[in-house]
């Protein structure tokens, strides 16, 4: 019982740290606050003046609930639709100040979801600025 625990508490930790940070770094791109972030794909490169990466994060609420929302905080945050395509999955494509953030929603089914109709979601966000490019080309 301990272990589990402890590993609760570790994760716990790990989800409060991240989060942390990828807001530091992305400073404007909205997270859900129900979203879990999986440590093992998610990377950024970068500095506080050119990002790029990938952020991987399983949510609680469906697609179409983490739709809206994005198609909510984003506006507020300054970030311009420039495509999206809602169909079982959700991408949608913004840009601000040059950079570009792929918002990739897919449903994610667990087994009590199977009887209850629930319907979670995993979120892959890839954020890319074209100074980010020659940044890393001139290092």
């Amino acid at each position: 019982m301990l272990l589990f625990s402890g590993c609760a508490l570790i994760s716990d930790e790990y989800q409060v740290d991240q989060r942390k940070v990828l807001t530091y770094a992305i400073k404007d791109l909205p997270l859900p606050n129900d979203a879990e972030i999986i440590k093992a794909p998610t990377a950024l490169l970068g500095n506080s003046e050119a990002i790029s990466g990938r952020i991987i994060m399983h949510s609680d609420y469906s697609p179409a609930e983490n739709l809206i929302f994005y198609e909510n905080e984003t506006q507020a945050t300054g970030w311009n639709l420039v495509s999206s395509r809602i169909s079982e999955e959700v991408t949608l494509i913004y840009s601000k100040n040059g950079g570009f953030a792929t918002i990739y929603i897919s449903p994610r089914r667990n087994f009590g979801g199977f009887f209850s109709g629930d319907m979670k979601s995993k979120i892959e966000i890839s954020i890319v600025h074209p100074d980010f490019i020659g940044m890393s080309e001139s290092q």
